[in-house]
């Protein structure tokens, strides 16, 4: 949203003019990171992608990514939640694309409430976000080691994580 704020661009993906905070898109847009050296992985466009792995594994990616997206966001709608945002990373394994690490949980993902949903202001979530905002308005600079979390902010989050779970599988943890 920051990004958006200041360029109107995600990623080198231009988005419409105009839009709100958690406003849903006409369709999902892909958008392209890499593994730093340290720290948080870094966005990168397109473009800077292609030169990275080239134009074909780009397209299949991109391609193989929004698929899985658009099923499962599918799925989710159906239980009730919005997948608003996912994380992918894919390797390679004897020249064969896979998809690789965690998949569409509350850490890699953000997931909405469809019944609360409403454009223009953060959203209710049933994911990490909470925790994430907390840790900025604790001041803290995202270098090691991390303030001590209070226990209500652990509670909060397993909760959350427990209400996903729940509404994604039909079952209890």
């Amino acid at each position: 949203w920051a990004e958006y704020q200041k360029s109107g661009v995600v990623c080198g993906v231009a988005l419409p003019s105009g839009l709100k905070e958690s406003q849903q898109l006409h369709q999902p847009i892909f958008t392209p990171t890499t593994k730093a050296e340290t720290g948080h992985d870094e966005a990168i466009t397109i473009d800077q992608m292609k030169n990275l792995v080239g134009e074909a594994l780009t397209r299949e990616i991109m391609e193989k990514s929004l698929a899985v997206y658009e099923y499962a966001a599918q799925y989710a709608l159906s239980q009730g939640i919005i997948i608003a945002d996912t994380k992918m990373e894919f390797g390679m394994v004897r020249d064969k694309l896979i998809l690789i690490d965690e998949l569409l949980t509350p850490d890699s993902s953000r997931f909405w409430d469809v019944e609360t949903y409403s454009p223009g202001k953060p959203q209710p979530s049933f994911d990490k976000q909470p925790l994430r905002d907390w840790l900025v308005s604790s001041g803290w600079n995202k270098e090691p080691p991390a303030p001590e979390l209070p226990t209500e902010v652990i509670e909060d989050t397993a909760r959350r994580y427990r209400e996903a779970y729940r509404r994604l599988t039909g079952k209890e943890l």
